[in-house]
């Protein structure tokens, strides 16, 4: 024991003097070699000391307060050019310069990320680590601006180290095996990703889609790995039916829009006929905001949405704990009266509608919302499975991208209203 105590403090202590040699003046000339010895010695540590490791970082690697101070006096008294430099250069945490030097050694990106995800499952519990993250994301989306990234089909003969990765990260609709797979990389199936040139064999996000005579209204079909091919001639509308992260350490780093885009127009290219680029997409979260009674600023609530809201309350006594008791034992779309069915629709498009612009809201919608989407469609038991009826009530969503408006809408959902269809109009 007392051995292994030493040799942990060994690590530990070597680890810290690899990281001040590369921040050093030394690192500056040598930073590729000092960057490989640091990831080395990093290696060896075990779980909590790399918590220690970004506690280091956050307590040892911040900018001067008097410097930031004094600095910012100067620009404030002088806003001159030279002033604001001098301002940003003491500003920034000698953190980033470190991660910038440690992105030189091979295989030095990849590290990058992989500690940010690890800092990311310890913010919970540890809430200074805000700054480590932060500027890790900071440079993150300086790296993976999408504009040095590669986007490929994945089809049946990429190299099979790329196929098992998109099994495995598979996040909305499991891949169950490679006879699965298979079927959703067949010509009426499309699957896109982006690729870095420091991770080439490393899907960075991808997404699955299915071209189709008609928008979807469920997609069981669509997943059915026994389900026959379309001909081309057939193809009318690019369904966007599933879109996956496969490195945890990217999160916040935005890549999702610029994809979806991006795969948009190559396939506009290839199939002129195409009309229609639409999602079928999950409400997570829906379930569990109809648990919380579905709390909402009623204010915000049109005068008939706001009838709509109150009677679908009434429907179903939310602030009932039976109804809550029946949401965790067994509830089912298809044991729904009608009147249930109208409440639960019109809860949904209200819960779209009205929450998704605020702080809070459902990621999903905010994704494609925000990316210049129309609330086009809400699907009654559009996904039966048992995690989309405990996350939101089987019910899917039809997301329509119209790419000569996304920018339009795109901005009109930044300011707070959600771009909707006649359809979904009706149910409030």
């Amino acid at each position: 024991m007392i051995l292994d105590n030493m040799l942990r403090a060994r690590h530990m202590t070597k680890t810290i003097s690899a990281t001040k040699k590369l921040l050093s003046e030394r690192g500056e000339s040598n930073a590729a070699s000092m960057a490989s010895d640091l990831i080395e010695n990093f290696k060896t540590l075990d779980d909590e000391q790399k918590s220690e490791y970004f506690v280091h970082l956050a307590e040892k690697f911040n900018p001067s307060p008097a410097d930031v101070l004094s600095a910012a006096e100067l620009y404030s008294q002088e806003p001159t050019a030279d002033n604001f430099v001098w301002l940003m250069k003491v500003f920034e945490s000698p953190r980033q310069e470190l991660l910038r030097r440690l992105n030189r050694a091979p295989g030095g990106t990849h590290t990058i990320i992989n500690m940010r995800h690890q800092v990311l499952k310890l913010l919970p519990k540890k809430p200074e680590l805000k700054a480590v993250d932060a500027d890790m994301q900071h440079l993150l989306n300086s790296w993976f601006n999408p504009g040095f990234l590669k986007m490929h089909q994945v089809d049946w003969k990429s190299p099979a180290h790329i196929l098992e990765k998109i099994i495995q990260h598979e996040a909305v609709h499991e891949i169950d095996g490679w006879d699965d797979l298979r079927r959703r990389l067949q010509p009426d199936r499309r699957c896109f990703s982006f690729f870095h040139p420091q991770l080439p064999d490393e899907p960075l996000i991808f997404v699955e889609v299915a071209l189709l005579p008609d928008i979807p209204e469920s997609i069981a079909p669509l997943v059915d790995k026994k389900s026959p091919a379309l001909e081309s001639n057939q193809y009318k509308c690019a369904i966007f039916y599933s879109i996956s992260n496969c490195q945890p350490g990217l999160r916040g780093v935005s890549m999702g829009n610029f994809l979806i885009k991006r795969v948009a127009e190559s396939l506009k290219k290839e199939f002129p006929a195409l009309k229609t680029f639409c999602t079928l997409s999950p409400i997570p979260g829906l379930m569990e905001w109809l648990s919380s009674h579905a709390d909402l600023p009623l204010d915000h609530l049109k005068p008939a949405a706001l009838e709509k809201y109150q009677e679908a309350i009434k429907v179903f006594n939310l602030k009932d704990k039976s109804w809550h008791d029946r949401l965790q034992n067994g509830w089912h779309p298809d044991l729904s009266s009608l009147k249930e069915k109208e409440a639960l629709m019109a809860l949904c498009a209200i819960y779209l509608l009205y929450y998704s612009p605020r702080r809070g809201g459902n990621s999903v919608a905010k994704f494609h919302l925000g990316n210049g989407a129309k609330l086009h469609r809400i699907n009654w038991s559009g996904d039966l499975s048992k995690k989309a009826i405990k996350q939101s009530a089987g019910l899917m969503v039809n997301y329509l991208y119209d790419l000569d408006k996304v920018e339009d809408n795109h901005e009109r959902f930044v300011n707070g209203e959600v771009i909707y269809s006649r359809a979904v109009s009706q149910l409030v």
